[in-house]
């Protein structure tokens, strides 16, 4: 609930609502990734409050304030067409976001470890697909009866409803350093030099990621065959997004997380570029949504849950380190984006640059799966 809340509505419900707006406001390719841009740095302000505490306490407090955060920020956006408000909310809603994404994963992750539960977090990282699918419906619904401000109020109401078993549900956190069934938790962080690998390519998913996760919709509408589908690009970006979580897991129970992940780097690739090569071809580009909503989600799930993994007393302070190599590619990429489309007339050569980049980030992946595979396992036992 906290991340259909904090990521489906507080951050994804601007992707299906940017050509909304760009075509009753006037807003442009250039400000509308600046927008973004906005809102990762917020995300990455948040990543560093939770890379910089440990207390447990201090991290649900933070928790809860992201959810109030996240309603105020979607109700913000309706009230004006300033861009520095606009702005403001943006990046008040990535603080939100990885209030969601960080610290509640967090806080979920040491429970699960306290209480002798599989170290998986698929369950609640299902939450951006189902956040997504929602924003998705809902946009689409809305979109001929309602203008651009009273669709940001109406996701307000629904986040409303989203935000009390958000903040009901979640446990108070328990300092002790022992589980459930008394075994000590201790941290076992890996070497130095297979950290730095692992953050340089959650670099490279960052960049990759958020190109899709600001233009997808506007890539699509954009193609005159295409036009009324983007909507249903979105909504196919979050029904594979949604159970992808899941399908990861146990991928990585036979394979390992790196393996994982090397797949998933793959495959998103693939539906990174497909849009360049058949952009008129409805079916493959829904199937490039699917692949890449599929992917991206597991490469955050695996990536976070991974890490946290090896400091099992206080997962969310390495979660938001890592976190903070994602961020700054996706403080970058929209604005790029942004102004090369502007430029351009297109997207493709932003689509290329992610998927080389994306490719950097797999030949990383498969560097540290296939020359240390050990170090993992060693943190884990």
């Amino acid at each position: 609930m906290s991340l259909i809340l904090t990521l489906g509505i507080a951050r994804f419900a601007y992707t299906p609502l940017l050509p909304i707006m760009q075509s009753q406001t006037g807003l442009g390719d250039a400000t509308g990734g600046w927008l973004a841009t906005f809102n990762y740095f917020g995300y990455m302000g948040g990543a560093l409050i939770a890379a910089s505490i440990s207390n447990l306490q201090i991290k649900d407090t933070l928790y809860r304030i992201g959810l109030v955060l996240a309603l105020v920020t979607t109700a913000g956006m309706a009230f004006s067409e300033s861009m520095w408000l606009w702005g403001i909310m943006r990046f008040l809603a990535g603080l939100s976001s990885a209030a969601g994404l960080l610290i509640g994963s967090g806080l979920i992750l040491n429970w699960l470890i306290r209480h002798n539960h599989r170290m998986e977090l698929g369950i609640h990282f299902s939450g951006i697909g189902l956040g997504i699918v929602l924003s998705a419906v809902a946009v689409d619904l809305m979109a001929s009866h309602l203008s651009w401000d009273q669709q940001w109020l109406a996701l307000t109401v629904i986040g409303l409803v989203l935000f009390i078993p958000a903040w009901g549900w979640l446990p108070r956190p328990d300092s002790s350093p022992f589980t459930a069934s008394g075994v000590k938790m201790e941290d076992r962080p890996p070497p130095r030099s297979w950290t730095i690998l692992l953050f340089s390519s959650y670099f490279c998913a960052g960049f990759g990621y958020v190109i899709s996760a600001t233009f997808l919709v506007v890539i699509v509408e954009a193609e005159p065959a295409l036009q009324g589908n983007g909507e249903l690009a979105w909504l196919a970006v979050g029904l594979a997004a949604a159970p992808a979580c899941f399908i990861w897991d146990r991928i990585a129970r036979k394979t390992g997380e790196l393996k994982a992940l090397a797949l998933a780097f793959a495959l998103q690739i693939i539906g990174i570029i497909l849009p360049t090569l058949f952009d008129t071809n409805l079916f493959l580009v829904l199937f490039s949504a699917a692949l890449y909503g599929g992917t991206f989600i597991g490469i955050v799930s695996l990536m976070l849950t991974m890490m946290g993994k090896f400091y099992p007393t206080k997962p969310a302070k390495p979660m938001g380190k890592l976190t903070l190599s994602y961020g700054v590619a996706q403080i970058a990429a929209p604005a790029l984006a942004g102004t090369l489309a502007e430029t351009s007339g297109t997207y493709n050569g932003s689509l290329y640059l992610a998927a080389i980049i994306m490719g950097v980030g797999l030949l990383l992946i498969l560097l540290l799966a296939f020359r240390e595979p050990g170090k993992l396992q060693a943190g884990f036992n």
